[in-house]
């Protein structure tokens, strides 16, 4: 079975984009946000979509091995 990919369009369709208020928000996120608007913080896709192939390598390597995946 061939893994799925995740495009930029696909996490913009689901709306993966939009993250929590500004006033909420995590310092450590702070590389990982674009900017904000209307006091919601905007997700960097271009990151998130390698980041979520490496997630998804992961978690097929430890399957494979007879890893528990939850």
């Amino acid at each position: 079975m061939a893994a799925p990919t995740v495009t930029m369009q696909q996490l913009i369709e689901a709306g993966a984009h939009f993250g929590h208020q500004t006033h909420r928000w995590n310092p450590r996120m702070k590389p990982y946000i674009f900017g904000a608007r209307n006091g919601i913080h905007i997700i960097d896709l271009s990151q998130t979509v390698p980041l979520f192939a490496r997630a998804l390598d992961f978690v097929g390597q430890s399957a494979r091995s007879g890893g528990k995946v939850l």
